[in-house]
């Protein structure tokens, strides 16, 4: 006996085959799920369309989120890491999603110059990483704001602008620099309304250099050059300020045409120019230091941020080559030639004390 197969209806075939063939989720897709259940290692999801339940891993939700703020009931968009196949239901992801939404948001702020605020988690040779929305950035030394990176930033958030975001190459390029230079032309004016002469006022050393320090001063950065930061004669600014270092300072000019601001440090203590008059006088002799020697004669400090010419054709009665007779350090007996504080001025002499002995 033969038996005839009936013809199956053509849309109802259609339609059995394809939901045979796909699911219609696919890696990289973005679905809508709903968390059913908690397990040890993550959650299972329900996905509309899927034949089995989904699985997020817990290292998969972006620790911005926290493993608490998922919950079951709740519907959320997910990634998809892996397909549904056969023996397995897909792999989703809430990080893959939280980076993607990350990378656009970087890109609008690049085109938009917006601000925005990154964490300093290392320094790294030529700049710091900062972490931003669970993406590490990178920002280069020139971009910094000090110039140079210190350990204070770590574990600081700071404001700064996106110079380049590529999530194909992983590459993001942040700068602190033009954030603050953004920063400082928006609010220059009300601050300076508010800064006078001689005025005190705290700040924070944000960059040092050869040259001297600059301080922000509620918002902008004022100049302290290295000669206004110590009476003594000192190499480098360093070696009284750091980086990141508080300090009160002497306002000591102020150019609003150029909206720039002058300081002083060494100006908070009393002038010891204005100390020694009085404690010295002139064909009186003194024991002073070597501070610095030059081809034209040796400066001698006399007294705590004073120093005093020692000029070669003083040192002797004889041609001396001043490198050779004094090194900085040495303890030298000297008289006092000319002395004029209120000039800053004091001239010394070696020579001149055997003539005053005979």
């Amino acid at each position: 006996m033969t038996t005839t197969l009936e013809k199956p209806n053509t849309d109802e075939f259609e339609k059995l085959l394809e939901e045979s063939f796909s699911s219609g989720n696919a890696v990289a897709d973005i679905v809508e799920g709903t968390v059913i259940k908690k397990e040890q290692e993550g959650y299972l999801v329900s996905v509309k369309g899927a034949k089995t339940e989904a699985f997020l891993p817990q290292k998969e939700i972006p620790s911005a989120e926290g493993a608490e703020t998922v919950a079951v009931g709740d519907v959320k968009e997910f990634y998809i890491l892996k397909e549904e196949n056969d023996d397995e239901g897909m792999l989703l992801s809430l990080k893959r999603l939280a980076f993607a939404q990350a990378w656009a948001q970087l890109n609008d702020a690049k085109i938009q110059g917006d601000t925005i605020l990154a964490k300093v988690v290392s320094i790294v040779k030529g700049g710091v990483l900062v972490d931003v929305a669970d993406l590490k950035g990178f920002i280069p030394s020139s971009q910094l704001r000090t110039g140079t990176p210190f350990d204070g930033l770590i574990d600081t958030k700071i404001e700064v602008k996106v110079l380049e975001a590529d999530p194909k190459k992983n590459k993001l390029i942040l700068s602190q620099r033009q954030a603050v230079a953004e920063q400082r032309d928006q609010v220059v004016d009300n601050i300076l309304s508010t800064l006078e002469e001689d005025q005190i006022v705290k700040g924070e050393v944000v960059r040092i250099a050869d040259f001297g320090a600059f301080v922000d001063i509620n918002g902008i950065d004022g100049l302290l050059p290295i000669s206004e930061i110590s009476w003594s004669r000192i190499k480098h600014p360093s070696d009284v300020i750091s980086l990141g270092e508080t300090i009160e300072v002497k306002i000591i000019k102020i150019d609003n045409e150029l909206k720039r601001i002058s300081l002083s440090l060494k100006r908070m203590g009393e002038d010891p120019w204005q100390q020694i008059e009085g404690q010295f006088e002139e064909g009186q002799v003194i024991t002073g230091t070597v501070n610095k020697v030059t081809g034209f004669g040796a400066f001698i400090n006399i007294f705590p941020g004073v120093e005093a010419l020692l000029p070669v054709s003083e040192m002797a009665e004889e041609n001396v080559n001043p490198f050779n007779r004094y090194k900085v350090g040495d303890s030298v007996e000297v008289l006092i030639k000319k002395f004029t504080p209120q000039e800053h001025r004091i001239a010394l002499s070696v020579k001149d004390i055997s003539k005053d002995a005979e």
